[in-house]
């Protein structure tokens, strides 16, 4: 697939004094961000994995962050979903692509983009993907935040079974440029040891070494999936619409 033509920028969201787009830099605040005293423990790739700021208007508004700039890391992700798998680490890293494409000189706006998946909200593992881009982009369906005054309103901005090509688009409400999005996380495949190990883990039969090799070779997917593999091209393919 030929490299996607970067869309215009709208106006009215372009802050260059704030441009903070996603990167590979940002870390992990110490502890993956927990409260003092919270017991969590996560791989240290998780700090090696690509983050994300984004100005949200209405936690400007309500004074919840200071410019309404806020960074998340695949942490985020995780403590949302629960665990850490190729599934959330992809479509972390797929949301990450788009709005990085979508935003090439200024900061994601989030509540102002539009998520759309081709698959319905049951079907296979989209209904976990979705709620990591509805993490990171504040897209919700009808039950979503209404608004304060007619602003903020993040509703319908998400949508399953939509009519698209690729697997998500993202769509910008403020200029209307899109990207659809295309994971191929085969190409990353788990070491040929896993599987044996998974059957045995699923089944309780799994020793404690077992399981302890099982959960590492699990995690160095993922790990290969979000450090290694977070500028592939082939891995999260970006067509703009």
């Amino acid at each position: 697939m030929s490299a996607p033509t970067r869309p215009p920028e709208g106006g009215a969201s372009q802050l260059p004094e704030r441009a903070q787009p996603a990167n590979r830099t940002h870390p992990v605040p110490e502890g993956g961000g927990r409260e003092k005293g919270t017991p969590v423990s996560f791989p240290a790739f998780f700090a090696d994995s690509p983050t994300l700021t984004l100005r949200d208007p209405l936690a400007e508004f309500l004074g919840a962050a200071r410019g309404g700039l806020i960074t998340y890391t695949y942490a985020d992700a995780v403590k949302l979903a629960g665990h850490s798998c190729p599934t959330v680490a992809g479509a972390y890293l797929a949301t990450c692509r788009a709005l990085r494409f979508l935003y090439p000189q200024s900061t994601p706006e989030r509540g102002r983009i539009r998520v759309e998946f081709h698959e319905t909200g049951t079907q296979g593992v989209t209904g976990v993907m979705a709620s990591v881009a509805r993490l990171l982009t504040g897209a919700t369906g009808e039950e979503g935040f209404k608004g304060i005054g007619g602003r903020f309103d993040r509703r319908y901005l998400l949508e399953f079974g939509a009519a698209i090509e690729g697997e998500i688009r993202f769509t910008r409400t403020d200029t209307s440029a899109g990207v659809e999005v295309r994971l191929n996380l085969g190409l990353v495949p788990a070491d040929p040891a896993m599987l044996p190990l998974l059957q045995r883990a699923a089944q309780q039969l799994a020793s404690p070494e077992e399981a302890a090799e099982f959960a590492r070779l699990w995690q160095d997917r993922v790990r290969r999936i979000l450090v290694e593999h977070a500028e592939d091209e082939q891995l999260i393919m970006l067509e703009a619409v």
